[in-house]
């Protein structure tokens, strides 16, 4: 049968890039194998869940361009896709477990639970739950109800070892006398993500959990609910952790771990994809670009390695730098055009022209590894009056006679009948020799006039770009600002 996977994110957060690292796993093995991609929001949490946060992840799935088979906003035969919607069936298989002697009702207090961990961690050993109440007689259970004791629902755990295959470690095995009678129902009446999830996934069919290697120490516990449920236990792949160069987990300290943070950051949701991939997988050869395509076609569980991956925002950029040069301008102009428009350089003439614009990107292109720096570089391009950087200023514009320079080169360059690449080069070139000094002090200044940075583009092609009034009044604005500091 094909493969049922799912995603099953928790709406305390906006999607981190583990989840959508994650996320991207199961999308691909569904493809790979002709299978189903399940998104289910895990939303038991009520204090710290909130639609914001499950609007978020709906979106960052989709930029990345995950799109789901079954889950919210499309429904399916397992619908609802929230974990809240399924809290009676919850209930109700805790409720068969105690009934079939699989678990047994808890009365402990909370007291009484802490009182024995410290006591144990005192001691210097591992606390774990004492079966206090696993012997409980009727009458005693009675006693408890009729004072209106609150308890929760433990799952007894069998003697002996569990084990199961998975697809990234291999066998894996546990001992039962170190998993404890965990619970599944707390004394609110509430599952815990243990019950939850196995229930979720058993009701919808999932075949394949392929998830976080944080979670291997949940699975045993897992299986063992799997198979008080009789039904087939999933396969298991628990993928590596992705760390912080510093070979720490990943978190804020290292920088943006939201998808939709890198979305604002300009990074390619093409780049994003094949850069995830790449964390904790490998094709099996030496390719590093890979279109969506070529990563289905390459994907195997037996490609993700068992080491923990390392998130490299220098290896990102050159991905995303990558992508970039090999996108059509069309495509790069429509991801460009709204990041212009937010710092208000979108009605600019030279980019309201499509044309220009396109010839703009084509000379930004060459040095933005993210989108955002192509507003970066545009704007001293697209805004008047220039303003001149203080480096560029302390570099290039103390030149002797440099205000004659720059006043002979915007007479020469606005007496010009044409104002191509060529001729500029020509006339600038040629206004340095005729006033006896080299060209790279006027080709310099020259920049800083129409820039007012250290370094652009290609002058030439930047002149020509901006044409002949625009080029001329930039020289002549660094003229009057060359008179002012004499």
């Amino acid at each position: 049968m094909p493969p049922c996977v799912r995603f099953a994110p928790s709406p305390t957060g906006y999607l981190h890039v583990g989840g959508a690292r994650t996320a991207l796993f199961n999308w691909l093995y569904a493809r790979r194998h002709g299978g189903t991609f399940v998104l289910r929001i895990e939303d038991t949490d009520t204090a710290r869940s909130s639609e914001d946060m499950v609007s978020g992840i709906l979106e960052g799935l989709r930029w990345l361009g995950l799109g789901w088979d079954e889950g919210p906003e499309i429904g399916g035969p397992h619908a609802p896709y929230f974990q809240s919607g399924h809290l009676d069936r919850h209930r109700e298989v805790a409720a068969r477990f105690v009934e079939r002697g699989l678990a047994y009702r808890c009365f402990c207090t909370p007291e009484r639970l802490r009182a024995e961990r410290e006591a144990a961690e005192a001691r210097g050993g591992a606390w774990q739950y004492d079966r206090a109440c696993l012997g409980l007689r009727a009458d005693q259970i009675q006693r408890h109800e009729a004072e209106g004791a609150p308890a929760a629902v433990r799952f007894k755990v069998p003697e002996g070892r569990t084990a199961f295959e998975d697809a990234v470690r291999g066998r894996v095995e546990f001992d039962g006398a170190h998993v404890e009678d965990f619970v599944i129902l707390r004394s609110d009446g509430q599952p815990t993500f243990h019950l939850s999830v196995v229930v979720d996934d058993a009701d919808m069919a999932i075949t394949h959990v392929i998830r976080g290697d944080d979670h291997l120490s949940n699975t045993p516990k897992h299986v063992l609910l799997f198979e008080a449920l009789d039904v087939p236990v999933p396969r298991f792949a628990h993928v590596p952790l992705i760390l912080g160069e510093d070979r720490q987990r990943l978190s804020k300290r290292h920088g943006a771990t939201s998808v939709a943070e890198y979305r604002r950051q300009g990074y390619l949701p093409e780049a994003m994809v094949n850069f995830l991939a790449l964390l904790g997988w490998s094709p099996g050869d030496d390719r590093e670009l890979l279109s969506i395509a070529e990563l289905t076609d390459s994907f195997a569980l037996d490609g993700i390695s068992g080491g923990n991956a390392i998130f490299n925002i220098e290896k990102l950029d050159w991905m995303n730098g990558q992508y970039i040069a090999r996108l059509a301008v069309a495509d790069l102009a429509s991801a460009v055009l709204p990041l212009l428009a937010e710092s208000g350089l979108d009605a600019h003439p030279l980019v309201q022209n499509e044309a220009s614009f396109h010839r703009l990107l084509e000379l930004l292109r060459p040095r933005a590894k993210r989108l955002t720096e192509f507003v970066e570089q545009a704007a001293p391009l697209l805004r008047e009056p220039v303003e001149y950087e203080q480096a560029a200023i302390d570099k290039h514009l103390s030149t002797p006679d440099l205000l004659g320079h720059v006043a002979a080169l915007a007479d020469a360059l606005a007496g010009l009948p044409a104002f191509d690449e060529a001729t500029v080069e020509t006339t600038v070139r040629g206004t340095a020799t005729a006033r006896g000094i080299k060209a790279g002090p006027l080709i310099h200044a020259t920049r800083v006039a129409v820039t007012g940075r250290t370094a652009s583009p290609g002058l030439f092609e930047v002149l020509a770009w901006l044409g002949q009034e625009r080029s001329c009044e930039r020289l002549r604005q660094l003229v009057g600002f060359l008179s002012s500091h004499r």
